[in-house]
């Protein structure tokens, strides 16, 4: 498979997990906006752009003022934003016509389909009384294309390297919200283990659609250390750390088979899994959780290169 035609699947499905990821972090930046008062909200919307690493750009154009349509809107469709939601739809859609050979009628119709409905969703500023919906329209876009692709798409390499991007933006998400779990969301550290820390643990379980999840296996109890272990190390939750990697696994190995042998790549996933393997959540804790992401990011980044270095999508 050409390299051009492979980084093109690549980026299609990272775009779209990237859209659909933002969206939830709205939501979850939303629901904790409407219980607080004028300046705690704005707070919450200030940790949201900065999760989201476009602060500079923010506050180039709307200032330190941080109200939710500002934010929101800058999100989704400032075109100032290269990182909006918008973009990230539109990049999707082109990666899509240049790879219309690789890709199934259905896939290029989901994604043609979600990127026109959301063009005429965003083409003008969104109010809190249709944020809701217009979030809801950038999910089922996701869940669409994916389901697409996986009921009509062979098992072959274009599968797997749609699936690489998939779970390698999915685990770079989940990551990050952890990491700024104490950083950003967390006021001070005095509030640690109080109501407005569960609270907060409780959002980072929203913004990645696992509440239900995690109560259903923890009997509602909302714990810390549960959550981080969950999101981290429990393989069932699918968009948990170690769940992304064990698919990722799973397709290197499949690329693998196709290409007739193991590529630099698979030796940065062993690490990794090693890593995985060994790691509980108190010896995480006690290395400190920040440090643990850290590191996960950088290594999760380096694996996303050497993929594209060993299949040629870049030099």
């Amino acid at each position: 498979m050409l390299g051009r035609s492979a980084n093109g699947i690549f980026w299609l499905f990272r775009y779209l997990e990237r859209a659909e990821n933002i969206s939830r972090l709205i939501e979850a930046g939303f629901r904790m906006a409407l219980t607080r008062d004028a300046s705690d909200a704005s707070d919450e919307w200030r940790s949201l752009i900065v999760t989201l690493g476009l602060r500079p750009g923010f506050e180039a154009r709307h200032g330190t003022e941080y109200t939710g349509p500002h934010v929101f809107n800058y999100i989704l469709r400032d075109k100032d934003n290269p990182g909006s939601v918008m973009a990230m739809t539109e990049m999707a859609r082109t990666n899509a016509r240049m790879v219309r050979g690789g890709i199934t009628r259905e896939v290029w119709e989901s994604v043609n389909d979600g990127w026109m409905k959301l063009k005429e969703a965003l083409a003008r500023p969104v109010t809190e009384t249709r944020l809701g919906d217009v979030l809801d329209l950038v999910r089922r876009q996701s869940t669409q294309v994916r389901g697409a692709m996986e009921g009509t798409m062979l098992r072959n390499e274009i599968y797997n390297f749609a699936r690489l991007g998939s779970f390698i933006e999915r685990a770079d998400n989940t990551a990050r919200i952890l990491d700024v779990k104490y950083y950003v969301l967390l006021p001070s550290i005095s509030y640690v283990g109080s109501s407005l820390d569960n609270v907060q643990w409780e959002n980072v379980l929203r913004s990645v659609a696992g509440e239900r999840a995690y109560r259903w296996l923890n009997a509602g109890r909302m714990d810390p250390r549960g959550i981080a272990e969950f999101l981290i190390l429990d393989g069932r939750f699918p968009r948990s750390l170690a769940f992304c990697y064990s698919k990722l696994r799973s397709n290197l190995a499949s690329l693998a088979r196709e290409y007739g042998g193991e590529m630099h790549s698979h030796e940065i996933l062993r690490d990794a899994d090693c890593r995985f393997h060994q790691a509980t959540i108190e010896a995480i804790f006690e290395q400190g959780l920040h440090e643990f992401i850290g590191g996960f990011i950088r290594s999760n980044t380096a694996l996303a290169l050497q993929i594209q270095r060993d299949y040629r999508f870049i030099d």
